[in-house]
């Protein structure tokens, strides 16, 4: 299924509920395997994954379009204690759906709900630096690049790369 610009006005960004893992799957397994974007191990099964993405984090989203979930992302403090009125988020978007504008609504929802739990800022600490969209994205809703960590990220292709630390306030 591929969507449109025009069909993205219907998104519905939305906290996630149990039964909803059953549709993050797919776009979570696919994003990992491919190993160009995310830590986790490209062969993480579906339990781990459902930790990782449903019970780890504050909370979790899902983006959907006419009942299908097309994006999903998480919320949670950055760190503990003393730490944790900084937010941190990840997200991830269905294949079909890319460049579409996707993750950019979740996006403007995550600093949006960030702020009204209370976090004074939001800050991604690790964002691939091949991973190009997604830090012109991140810059476009106002993140900066605060850190650079070089060699940290094994791409699949590319070797042994850098990852960015982005930071905001919100």
């Amino acid at each position: 299924m591929s969507y449109s610009a025009k069909s993205l006005s219907a998104l519905t960004v939305r906290i996630a509920a149990a039964g909803d893992f059953v549709g993050i799957w797919p776009i979570f397994h696919a994003v990992v395997s491919r190993g160009d974007s995310y830590v986790y191990a490209p062969d993480t099964d579906e339990a781990e994954a459902e930790r990782i993405w449903m019970q780890q984090p504050l909370r979790t989203y899902v983006a959907e379009l006419a009942g299908v979930i097309v994006g999903t992302y998480y919320l949670k403090p950055n760190q503990p204690g003393l730490g944790d009125h900084v937010a941190n988020a990840a997200y991830m978007v269905a294949d079909a759906a890319r460049g579409k504008g996707v993750a950019s609504a979740m996006c403007v929802h995550s600093l949006d709900t960030a702020r009204a739990l209370g976090f004074r800022a939001m800050q991604f600490n690790f964002v691939v630096s091949s991973n190009l969209g997604a830090i012109r994205l991140w810059e476009r809703h106002g993140f900066s690049v605060v850190g650079r960590l070089p060699g940290v990220f094994r791409h699949p292709e590319l070797g042994m790369i850098p990852a960015l630390v982005m930071h905001r306030f919100l």
